[in-house]
């Protein structure tokens, strides 16, 4: 199969393709910041939305079960929306999940709370939570599949770096949203009102990120499929081809969404609040760490995903993931001295950014005509298992087995992930998995 794309392999990227990227990023990392914002007011939320006689713990529990429940409807939004844009086109799906997220953040600012409607409050709470898990199932594996059709073929790992650069853009602004409100205002007029003003915030910039979404253009190799009428493997229901023809290909993207969600979940979103917790790191300490650690992601996503363009597939997976092991692990067992707390954890977040790459190895792997739907599965299903446990097994095993827990599990699973790109370096057998119309 040749598409539009393969025309001209391996031209330099031109206007066009700088727009597609710029907006994609933007609108990625606006989305990613509405999903991710709820995390860092949790402890308001559990006060605001649940009785004032209910136990400090429960209502946290119940705040968290219900952050946990927008991964766990992940694979459901992914597997529909993916379905349809295998069908009928990636744009249209990647403006709807936008418009999925924008909404239900924007009305998560306006809910009453507790007070106001009582037990109604943490329902409508979980309805948008739901919408959207939903929306962000759909998000990522449509941007990776939007931005790696639109560029040729030897900048597909820089476009997909800087595609989850923008995600991990999204991260760090609602990080520092986060330190300016704390800052800027009292805790009475956090609870009172303040809360609100970060989901009304992400609600309004993601409508705009919508608005300029619809200046994007539909892929070349979808518009080539249509053009000759190719799509009868997508008809099929396209996951189902996933799994009957392409298992090998999911188990493997699956695998390696485990790594990323390690990285992502524990060393950018959980170690702030364990080295307060297991280590006496003061908030501000932390909080600054980890903003380092984000800004060393983001310039590592893209810095990985230019090598992929450059060099073989699983020799970049092999080292990047060795370096993650060794860059975590110094990090982890320097934490006795903060002093180095502002150099290691920058360098642990660098470290981290190979999973930038990740998406170039699943954006080669499946066939036009059911590659979003094969990036949406393998991603979500991993990533909404993985996001379901992670928190409770750090969690548990932090506090009643070892304070190192969490460095085990990372850097055991970036083990996982070196021997993923041992096995692609060994007798070519990357080439086996690359699918024929983006090889």
């Amino acid at each position: 199969m040749s598409y539009a794309q393969n025309a001209t392999p391996t031209r330099t990227l031109n206007n066009q393709d700088y727009k597609t990227l710029a907006l994609s990023a933007l609108g990625g990392a606006l989305e990613f910041y509405d999903f991710i914002i709820f995390v860092f007011f949790s402890i308001i939320i559990s006060h605001l939305f649940f009785p004032d006689d209910m136990p400090a713990w429960l209502s946290q529990v119940q705040t968290f079960g219900i952050f946990a429940a927008g991964y766990l409807i992940r694979p459901f939004g992914g597997i529909v929306m993916a379905h349809f844009g295998d069908l009928f086109g990636r744009k249209r799906m990647f403006t709807l999940s936008i418009l999925l997220m924008a909404l239900p953040t924007l009305f998560i600012g306006c809910l009453p709370t507790y007070t106001n409607i009582g037990i109604l409050a943490p329902i409508l709470l979980l309805i948008m939570r739901l919408c959207q898990g939903l929306a962000v199932g759909g998000e990522v594996p449509g941007a990776w599949t939007f931005v790696a059709e639109h560029v040729p073929n030897n900048k597909i790992g820089l476009a997909c770096g800087i595609l989850t650069s923008g995600l991990s853009l999204g991260i760090l602004l609602g990080s520092l949203v986060s330190t300016v409100m704390n800052k800027s205002i009292s805790p009475e007029q956090m609870s009172d009102w303040g809360w609100r003003i970060p989901f009304i915030i992400g609600g309004i910039f993601g409508l705009i990120a919508m608005y300029l979404r619809r200046w994007l253009k539909e892929t070349p190799i979808f518009l080539e499929i249509q053009k000759r009428k190719q799509q009868e493997l997508a008809k099929k229901i396209p996951v189902i081809t996933v799994l009957t023809q392409y298992l090998p290909q999911t188990i493997l993207s699956m695998l390696l969404t485990w790594v990323l969600s390690a990285g992502i979940m524990v060393i950018m979103l959980m170690t702030p609040i364990l080295l307060q917790k297991q280590f006496g790191f003061s908030a501000i300490d932390a909080l600054q760490g980890n903003i380092l650690a984000i800004i060393g992601l983001i310039m590592s996503c893209t810095f990985y995903g230019m090598m992929m363009d450059r060099f073989a597939m699983g020799k970049v997976l092999f080292i990047g993931c060795l370096i993650a092991v060794t860059i975590i692990s110094i990090f982890y067992f320097s934490l006795d001295n903060p002093h180095l707390l502002l150099i290691t954890y920058p360098l642990a977040g660098f470290g981290v950014g190979i999973v930038g790459s990740f998406a170039y190895f699943m954006v080669k792997v499946f066939p036009a005509e059911i590659r979003y739907s094969g990036v949406s599965f393998s991603f979500n299903m991993a990533y909404a298992i993985a996001g379901g446990l992670t928190p409770l097994f750090i969690s548990f095993f932090s506090d009643f087995v070892s304070k190192m827990a969490p460095a085990i599990y990372v850097v055991g699973l970036f083990g996982l992930g070196a021997l993923i790109g041992l096995y692609l370096s060994m007798k070519n057998n990357s080439q086996k998995y690359i699918a024929k119309d983006i090889a």
